[in-house]
């Protein structure tokens, strides 16, 4: 969670490596987001393709509600545990009129919340606590489900080498990309941007997705609001992690955005460029981190930090869920009723009787073809 950039997949690397060394970090990192890599690579190809079928857009129809429900659930239930003081509730509420009013970078908005957490702890650490920490392991030998190899040492010279490999393969390719097509270049452009996403987004999909959307729809154009959320469900029905919707995002900007190259060969060049930059820098911060983990709980001021960014992500994603709604329930200044019905539906299934995403969002899917093909047409 200290960590910048997707949680599960930072996880299954440090499982991997604290198993089996850097070949077992390697393995685990790379094989828990390989599968779902392929997965919605197809799905958006379908999704593109698919774009003038009925009943595709009926599915994605159906879909809108949904995501808008998943992402009201998100805020309720990060904000149920992140905003214990009434500092770090006004904290998310000024992050949300940062972001929404006045439209003031994620980046700057993290930052900031960060800088409170520090300062705050140390002046009022009731209202800006550390957080709960991992209970220890006890002394029974029933509490030991594995025995662990000794962990490697943090030293200069593994500091070295892991920065080397690592800097190499992360910016080998974007450096690659600018040079042949040119820094203005779609591919180009979404190396650098997601590059800076893996660096400001602290724990999970739902951090970076906002600032995502902030500068992949309104500044670069790459995609708009509907084809985000499409992003969203299509991200959700899928094994592996949720932080795979960027995948769906570097394919529609290389696919709406071809430069040079045919559609397609664009939409494979986003689509590689963008999970490469999102999943290559998690390896170097667990590799360099890990050898410390034993070690953060000395550090308070730290935990509270990431608790105050917590609880700015929360009004963060509060302006997504705005303003995904705004496109799917007013798409053209008309009230969405279906989507509306959609969403409460979703959301009464999510909160109150705890089915998953992946049936909800199968069951909106369902809806929305019985709806646009069956109920509309007759």
């Amino acid at each position: 969670m200290l960590l910048p950039g997707p949680e599960a997949q930072q996880l299954a690397t440090y499982l991997g490596w604290r198993l089996h060394g850097a070949k077992g970090g390697i393995a685990a990192g790379v094989l828990f987001v390989l599968p779902s890599a392929f997965i919605l690579f197809a799905l958006s190809w379908l999704y593109i393709a698919g774009d003038n079928l009925p009943w595709v857009a009926a599915i994605f129809h159906g879909l809108m509600g949904a995501v808008i429900a998943i992402i009201l659930d998100a805020v309720l239930r990060i904000g149920g545990k992140s905003l214990i003081s009434t500092s770090l509730f006004v904290l998310a509420l000024v992050s949300f009129i940062c972001i929404y009013f006045f439209n003031i970078s994620f980046v700057l908005i993290i930052l900031f919340a960060a800088f409170m957490g520090l300062m705050g702890h140390q002046m009022f650490p009731t209202q800006f606590p550390a957080g709960k920490s991992h209970a220890k392991i006890g002394n029974n030998s029933q509490d030991l489900i594995v025995e662990l190899p000794l962990s490697p040492k943090a030293t200069w010279n593994r500091t070295v080498i892991i920065l080397f490999v690592s800097l190499l393969l992360w910016w080998g390719p974007i450096v690659w990309l600018g040079i042949i097509l040119g820094w203005d270049s779609t591919p180009a452009q979404q190396g650098l941007f997601f590059s800076k996403a893996s660096l400001v987004t602290f724990g999970g999909a739902y951090a970076v997705l906002p600032y995502v959307a902030q500068q992949a729809v309104e500044n670069y154009q790459w995609l708009d609001h509907s084809q985000m959320m499409a992003g969203l469900a299509l991200a959700e029905s899928t094994p592996g992690p949720l932080i795979m919707v960027l995948q769906f995002v570097g394919f529609l900007g290389g696919w709406q955005h071809p430069g040079v190259f045919e559609p397609w060969q664009a939409a494979l060049i986003g689509s590689a460029i963008t999970t490469w930059v999102t999943f290559v820098p998690c390896f170097l911060f667990v590799f360099l981190g890990a050898p410390w983990i034993e070690k953060i709980g000395d550090f308070p001021k730290l935990a509270a930090a990431l608790a105050a960014i917590t609880a700015s992500v929360v009004g963060v994603i509060l302006n997504l869920g705005v303003n995904f709604a705004s496109a799917a329930i007013w798409p053209n200044g008309v009230i969405d009723y279906f989507v509306c019905i959609i969403v409460i539906i979703a959301l009464i299934a999510l909160r109150y009787f705890k089915l998953s995403i992946l049936p909800v969002i199968f069951g909106a899917a369902l809806v929305g073809v019985f709806y646009n093909i069956y109920v509309i047409k007759t």
